[in-house]
């Protein structure tokens, strides 16, 4: 329950595509649409009582029929307000809403995050209804640690917690190669509490929300740049992707001036949280530095030019849907929102790194093999991919 077309053409209007390759692109992903389903009057008469809204709440079929009452209800009250009632109000209805914009993989955040980005009421009435549709199983991780963190600020930083979570057997082994869905078969099942006992020691103060939002910037890119298999040939991890390409939203939510101080935090370290959660779930690879310092771009930038700009050429004209040139924009924000940190310990990612983490990511998505790797710490992960040039090890 995900539309990427969206996604992909306010990307590449971002980092500046030209108009013949977005209409390229979106006629490339415009095939695999699905048609709409049909609309049941009773239902969207039916979301409008609060009492019977949960009963839809989770079914993928009510998509349509929850599209069209977020869009009749931001035509009459205005996009901020209608985020602030479904998903930041903290009553019962709105803490569900939240936790099911958590859900899959961050999709329902990421697509609300591009229509308050860009200020379309249309993306964002999207967004509302994919959370509606998503499951809720994630709420206990994140509610749990919530609860769990209550009273008990923690000065940890998010790398220090990863560093914890990798040297913790039970956690970082919770999940099998065979669950179906590494968090919820395999952490939630076999190490809940661990989980929830590590990701509660992240926590936002308000005048910290600048800083813990490069903190966890920094701390994303991390672990997805650094999870590598040497001698096999370099991929980032899909899963972890998500969080790097979701955080770029969190620069924008500060922005708005609707958004409570408090809920500000509270979207924060709910983000944080999910990417600890996401770390453990792919079985804790060490992060390799050294990886990105001494990587070898297949096209090294000239003296003197910005090497965005050929990074994001080749970005536009990648044909995939679009999550290589999410990653790339979110890759150089990062840089930008990063900088004013680099001489902290807990920002692990600093300087030439960020465009080496560029020319990374184009280069593994070029390369032969699948795009991305999928659950980057278990050795199975790697089998299908070939070895380097020996010029390269």
């Amino acid at each position: 329950m995900a539309d990427h077309i969206a996604h992909h053409v306010l990307t590449l209007y971002a980092i500046a595509a030209s108009p013949d390759i977005i209409q390229k692109q979106y006629n490339n992903n415009k095939s695999y649409q699905r048609p709409t389903p049909p609309l049941e009057a009773r239902v969207i008469e039916d979301l409008h009582d609060h009492s019977k809204f949960h009963h839809y709440l989770g079914k993928e079929e009510y998509f349509h029929d929850f599209l069209v009452f977020f869009q009749q209800e931001i035509d009459k009250k205005g996009w901020p307000e209608v985020i602030i009632e479904y998903v930041l109000k903290r009553d019962e209805l709105a803490d569900d809403m939240l936790a099911r914009m958590f859900a899959g993989f961050l999709h329902p955040l990421i697509h609300l995050g591009f229509g308050v980005e860009f200020k379309q009421p249309a993306i964002i009435a999207e967004g509302l209804a994919e959370a509606a549709c998503h499951d809720i199983w994630i709420a206990a991780f994140l509610q749990g640690a919530e609860q769990a963190a209550k009273g008990k600020p923690s000065s940890k930083s998010m790398v220090s917690i990863l560093d914890e979570i990798r040297a913790d057997r039970k956690l970082s082994t919770a999940a099998h190669w065979d669950d179906g869905n590494k968090i919820r078969d395999g952490i939630m099942k076999r190490a809940p509490d661990e989980m929830i006992k590590y990701a509660s020691q992240w926590t936002v103060q308000p005048d910290q929300l600048e800083e813990k939002t490069a903190e966890m910037i920094n701390a994303a890119v991390y672990y997805t740049g650094g999870a590598q298999h040497p001698p096999k040939q370099v991929k980032i991890d899909f899963y972890y992707m998500h969080c790097v390409n979701c955080s770029i939203f969190f620069s924008s939510f500060l922005k708005q001036p609707w958004i409570s101080e408090a809920n500000k935090v509270r979207l924060l370290e709910w983000k944080g949280r999910l990417d600890l959660c996401m770390y453990a779930s792919r079985r804790s690879p060490k992060p390799l530095l050294d990886e990105i310092t001494n990587y070898r771009p297949k096209e090294p930038t000239p003296a003197g030019q910005d090497p965005w700009l050929r990074i994001f050429q080749r970005a536009k004209e990648h044909d995939d849907d679009g999550h290589m040139a999410k990653l790339a924009r979110a890759l150089a924000h990062g840089e930008q929102v990063c900088k004013p940190y680099e001489d902290r310990d807990s920002f692990r990612i600093k300087g030439a790194m960020w465009p080496q983490l560029g020319h990374m990511a184009i280069d593994s998505v070029e390369d032969t093999g699948d795009t991305w790797v999928r659950s980057a710490g278990f050795d199975e992960a790697w089998e299908k991919y070939e070895d380097r040039p020996r010029a390269q090890l």
